[in-house]
C-alpha cells in the first residue's frame, strides 16, 4: 500500500475463542485499522467528507484540536500531507521536549503545532472564539476536537454500508461519541447498539450522542460504562495483559486507550450472558494504535511481547 492509497471496504474478520464457542457466537471484526497506516481506523471515516467540504469551500487548511497524544491530531496531520491541505493543532496543555511519538509525526507531516491554555482550550466548541479563530486563519477549515460533526456522522454510517453478513450487536469504542451516532442512525430495528466509553463519566454520552442524531426513532442503543479501567487514558496490568493475550490469540493489536476496553467489555458481557448466546457480533477496531508508542515510553510497559 502506498501512503495514498486507502483498503476500502476494509476487511471483516471473523475470530474464535474459547468463551464465543462456549455461547455459539459469531464475532466478527470490522478491521478499520487496515483502512491506512497514518489515517485509518475511525479518523478516516470522520475526516472524509470534512476534507471534501474544505475544497469545495476553497480552504487550503485544516485547523483542529487535540491532546499531545490525540489520534484525531495525528490523523489530521496525515490527512493534510495526503491531500495537500496546511494544517494547524491547537495542543492542550504546555510545551515538553523532546516531543512524544504521536507529535513528533504531526511535525515531520508539516504540522504548525500551537500550544494553548487548557482555559482556552475549554472555549473549543464556543462559537464566538471559533468565529475569532477564522479571522485569525481566513484559509483554515476548523474541525472540532474528535473530528465530531455532522459530516463524521455521515461517514461513520457508511461502516454499516460494507458489512454484507446480518448481525445482531455492533459494537464501537466511544470518546466524543461520533462514530455510534453513524451507527445508530443507519442500524435496523433488530440490530442493537453498544458504544464502550473509555471515559469514567460516560454517562454523559447519553446525551451528547442525542445531540448528534436528534430526529432519529431508533432506541435500540446504549453506552455501557462499566469498563473504562480508571477513565480516559488510565490502565491497569489486567488490561495490558488482555491486549497481549487477546493478540496472542488473533494476531490482532488493540490500542489501551479505547479498542482494548471495548474488547474486554464485549468478552465479559458474553460471559455474563447479558449479550445473548447464538448472536452476531460485529466490532468496530476503529484504530489509534498509533498511540501504542507513546503509551510504551510514558508507562514502561511493553505489548505484544
Amino acid at each position: 500500500m502506498n501512503k495514498n492509497e486507502l483498503l476500502l471496504p476494509s476487511p471483516l474478520q471473523k475470530i474464535t475463542l474459547d468463551v464465543t464457542e462456549s455461547r455459539n457466537i459469531d464475532l466478527f471484526v470490522k478491521r478499520d485499522d487496515l483502512i491506512h497506516p497514518s489515517l485509518g481506523g475511525n479518523k478516516w471515516r470522520k475526516l472524509r467528507y470534512n476534507i471534501e467540504k474544505a475544497k469545495k469551500l476553497g480552504k487550503n487548511m485544516l485547523l483542529t484540536f487535540g491532546g499531545a497524544f490525540s489520534n484525531h491530531i495525528y490523523s489530521t496531520a496525515a490527512a493534510g500531507s495526503m491531500f495537500a491541505f496546511k494544517t494547524i493543532g491547537l495542543i492542550r496543555g504546555e510545551e515538553y521536549l523532546p516531543l512524544n511519538p504521536t507529535l513528533s509525526f504531526c511535525k515531520d507531516q508539516g504540522m504548525e503545532i500551537i500550544y494553548i491554555s487548557r482555559e482556552e482550550y475549554r472555549k473549543k466548541n464556543d462559537q464566538a472564539y471559533i468565529e475569532e479563530l477564522s479571522k485569525k486563519y481566513p484559509d483554515a477549515y476548523i474541525v472540532p476536537e474528535g473530528g465530531t460533526n455532522k459530516l463524521a456522522i455521515k461517514g461513520s454510517s457508511e461502516i454499516l454500508d460494507e458489512i454484507e453478513t446480518d448481525f445482531d450487536y455492533i459494537c464501537c469504542a466511544v470518546g466524543t461519541g461520533g462514530t455510534m451516532a453513524g451507527l445508530i442512525k443507519v442500524a435496523k430495528p433488530n440490530q442493537k447498539v453498544l458504544g464502550f466509553s473509555a471515559l469514567k463519566s460516560g454517562s454523559f454520552l447519553n446525551y451528547e450522542i442525542k445531540k448528534l442524531i436528534p430526529l432519529s426513532k431508533n432506541s435500540n442503543w446504549r453506552v455501557v460504562t462499566e469498563y473504562h479501567f480508571g477513565g480516559y487514558a488510565k490502565w491497569t496490568t489486567e488490561l495490558t495483559d488482555f491486549i497481549n493475550q487477546f493478540y496472542k490469540l488473533t494476531r490482532i493489536k488493540l490500542d489501551p486507550i479505547y479498542t482494548s476496553k471495548m474488547f474486554y467489555g464485549i468478552l465479559d458481557l458474553i460471559e455474563r450472558g447479558i449479550i445473548s448466546p447464538n448472536s452476531k457480533i460485529v466490532a468496530i477496531h476503529s484504530g489509534g494504535l498509533q498511540g501504542i508508542q507513546g503509551f510504551q515510553e510514558r508507562t514502561g510497559t511493553k505489548l505484544f511481547d
